[in-house]
């Protein structure tokens, strides 16, 4: 163990502890599930009052989560975008985790703001409400007026969350690089890698100048859109922990009752709505993130606003074209091009079992092949895609976990007001648009630029590197390295088992010729050296059927 892992553990044992106390509490239950002291397991309650034994393996986590505090809330949130690494159930249970916490009291969210812009709060909001419409895990969100009239909200961070936070990130990234040193089931899904992304993700969070310029960037990007709005942001009243922007006067998409009686054409909202996202994943490659109702409202004129812009997803060119492999392979049904995408995009096991991955994509296909656009449901379809890919324990880049939440998020969120709308019917015309790029002849031309390119230089290196080669062979020093894995497990026991057969062998000679010293006519060695080789033997199967116990798990 590295001693700078000992270090980051050391220095958090307490808050340690409250995990391990708190781990211990929601894993009680299936102790205790047998016993008849219905008075004593009724302490196993959780904090919304459920008993602890009544629930599933998915919300207990959950429930270790948020009773942990908000950085494990948001380690959640972010583990809901991976359902290749923990499933889609407990990605589905992941997304329930809501932030609402205690909001700070006035004095302390004056002295941040005034702190931060290094003004007198008086001076730059005309009014401002001391209490807070929302309170989340990071911060707290208020109603201000400027001094020009114009209405604001104020996003405040909470008073020392971020010593809080980075505690646990630094907790958790010791906790993963014992688990990677010494878990061989938890290294396949990189917990170092993971604790890493969390980290950068989280702590973008502690610094609002990274959603002052998300809001920026989406505004320019759509300002020749009128269907589309994103609130302004107000830079006088902005700092890495204070953030000022428009206020939205609309309604939320979560409040149906009102977007029905204020007379809302449901279907063309949900239809801008998916138009408005789609663009932003196939078009522009940067998208929000976070679709749910509460961030989306209905403005006038049917307007689709946007808020809480802290998380968002990027998608470069070749990500892109990797997508574009995935759905133009699945929409002809193609088992093999889909199975060589998933392959190619995702880290694979050694082990990995190529044909059974196909045939297993081929009859996932099967089932959606065939069925109507209106029909087809693009949320459970990647689900049950990211089930299988789980199953063969391929990891995929982290943003296609995210880019998949949102895709679901979104289906459900525009279905709430549209039972009829269909995200597939909506993703087609970008799928034509992929097709058209793909063959357009500056396309193809470049590609063949690129090509020539490649070519060149390898045939440019290829004499130099031949020369190399042959140089050190006439040398003498030309070495070629060889690795093999997960070899010495093999190895050892293969040198066990003939040591046991050799020992076991000489043993019965020994036995057979009763060579001294003897008792009772058995000769003392051979008998002990039987014994040893029987203990040793039988050590040796028992190893050999716990591997073979775990394969089959693992399977």
């Amino acid at each position: 163990m590295k001693l700078r892992t000992l270090v980051r553990i050391d220095k958090s044992a307490r808050r340690l502890a409250e995990i391990l106390k708190t781990l211990a509490k929601y894993g009680l239950a299936d102790w205790l599930a047998g016993a008849d002291y219905d008075w004593f397991r009724d302490f196993l309650k959780s904090a919304e009052g459920d008993r602890i034994q009544d629930l599933s393996t998915e919300e207990r986590i959950r429930l270790v989560l948020s009773d942990l505090g908000p950085t494990f809330i948001k380690l959640g949130q972010i583990l809901s975008t991976r359902p290749d690494l923990v499933g889609t159930d407990l990605t589905a249970e992941l997304s329930k985790l809501q932030t609402g916490t205690r909001p700070d009291p006035w004095e302390a969210v004056k002295e941040t703001i005034e702190s931060e812009l290094g003004r007198p709060v008086e001076e730059i909001f005309a009014d401002f409400e001391q209490a807070p419409i929302a309170s989340a895990s990071i911060g707290q969100v208020h109603e201000a007026t400027l001094q020009d009239d114009r209405a604001v909200v104020v996003k405040v961070m909470h008073r020392d969350i971020g010593d809080a936070v980075k505690r646990d990130l630094d907790l958790l990234l010791g906790l993963a690089e014992l688990a990677e040193k010494h878990s061989s089931q938890l290294k396949r899904y990189q917990p170092i890698a993971t604790a890493r992304y969390f980290q950068r993700t989280l702590l973008r969070e502690l610094d609002f100048s990274y959603e002052r310029r998300h809001l920026e960037r989406f505004a320019t990007l759509f300002e020749e859109d009128p269907t589309v709005h994103f609130p302004g942001v107000h830079p006088e009243g902005c700092a890495d922990r204070v953030l000022t922007m428009e206020r939205l006067d609309g309604i939320p998409v979560s409040d149906l009752e009102a977007l029905k009686s204020a007379g809302a054409d449901l279907n063309e909202f949900a239809r801008r709505g998916g138009n408005l996202y789609l663009e932003m994943v196939f078009g522009h490659g940067f998208y929000h993130a976070d679709p749910h109702p509460g961030n989306l409202f209905r403005l006038p004129g049917d307007v689709v606003g946007v808020i809480d812009c802290g998380m968002v997803g990027h998608i470069d060119e070749g990500l892109r074209e990797d997508i574009e492999d995935m759905l133009l392979a699945a929409v002809s049904g193609d088992a093999f091009g889909l199975t060589d995408a998933i392959v190619r995009v995702g880290q694979v096991p050694p082990e990995l079992d190529e044909d059974e991955l196909r045939a297993e994509i081929e009859e996932f296909l099967t089932d959606y092949v065939g069925q109507s656009v209106a029909e087809f449901d693009v949320g459970g379809a990647l689900q049950r895609l990211f089930d299988l890919v789980r199953e063969f324990h391929i990891v995929l880049p982290q943003s296609f976990g995210l880019l998949v939440k949102t895709l679901v998020v979104l289906e459900g969120t525009a279905r709430q007001m549209s039972p009829d709308f269909s995200l597939a019917a909506m993703i087609a015309p970008y799928y034509r648009r992929a097709v058209k790029r793909r063959l357009a002849p500056k396309r193809l031309m470049a590609e063949m630029n690129r090509g020539y390119r490649d070519w060149k230089r390898l045939l440019e290196s290829l004499p130099r590197d031949l020369s190399d080669i042959l140089s050190r062979f006439l040398k003498g020093t030309l070495e070629v390295h060889m690795e093999h894995r997960r070899l010495e497990s093999t190895v050892d026991r293969l040198v066990t088992g003939l040591l046991t057969a050799a020992m076991f062998l000489g043993s019965a000679i020994m036995w057979s010729m009763e060579a001294p010293p003897t008792l009772f006519g058995v000769s003392l060695f051979g008998a002990l050296g039987f014994v040893a080789s029987v203990w040793l033997g039988t050590g040796l199967l028992l190893s050999i059927r716990r591997v073979k116990k775990r394969s089959r798990k693992g399977r």
